[in-house]
């Protein structure tokens, strides 16, 4: 099943002390999910946000009008222990890396219980093979083209490879899932990660961190770029 493209900000590099104004400007540019990165400098070395910081974002998004999904995705472990909270934050997709959890089919069916879709995330060197026994329970596949932890990374060429093979897999098992990539998606790239078989991007530094935080229509600009590529692809 070929789902239209989303462009996906990453919250992690937006400016926290305007958070709901930046958001806000960049899905009012046409992005199309909220993409809201956990960190808890256990998995990986970094410590960032949690449901507080959700539930605030959401109800703002809320109070504006703003209907577009927020994708949580979880670098915590253990990980079964704050899903609830996100998804009472408002989070629509949750998504984990199989690293995190004792249990994956566990977790994924403790997302689903809570009300949301549930996905599984994938290191550049974790293997696919977790996936061979739960296509059936998940929505979204998100493959780090950079290692967890901190934005503005560049991006990790092999990749674009694990891209292809989860679209076979996505293709040959007849589930409705997306396919997500996160880390280094700029504008000079997205092209090539669509034509992997993406359809999901995430964007931080490529977008927050252009360097034209006084150009109001800085976002307007970055985003139609972007689909102007995905249109080549």
């Amino acid at each position: 099943m070929k789902h239209p493209n989303w462009i996906a900000p990453s919250i992690l590099s937006a400016d926290f002390a305007r958070l709901g104004d930046d958001v806000k400007d960049v899905l009012l540019s046409g992005a199309d999910i909220v993409h809201f990165d956990v960190m808890d400098n256990h998995y990986v070395p970094n410590l960032t946000i949690g449901p507080l910081v959700c539930d605030s974002l959401k109800n703002y998004m809320t109070k504006n009008g703003l209907e577009q999904p927020i994708d949580v995705h979880l670098m915590v472990k253990p990980v079964d222990r704050v899903i609830p909270d996100f998804a009472k934050a408002g989070a629509n997709y949750i998504t984990f890396h199989p690293e995190a959890s004792e249990h994956i089919d566990r977790s994924l069916g403790l997302i689903k219980d809570c009300g949301c879709k549930a996905g599984l995330v994938f290191n550049p060197a974790t293997s696919l093979d977790y996936l061979e026994y739960v296509m059936d329970k998940i929505d979204m596949i998100l493959i780090m083209s950079v290692n967890p932890g901190f934005g503005g990374q560049s991006f990790i060429p092999q990749a674009l490879n694990k891209l292809r093979a989860v679209r076979k897999m996505i293709d040959a098992s007849g589930y409705d899932i997306r396919l997500e990539i996160d880390g280094g998606v700029k504008v000079e790239n997205i092209r090539e990660i669509a034509e992997a078989g993406c359809d999901t991007f995430v964007s931080g530094s490529g977008l927050f961190g252009k360097g034209l935080a006084t150009d109001p229509n800085r976002y307007d600009t970055i985003v139609r770029q972007m689909r102007e590529e995905l249109a080549k692809a």
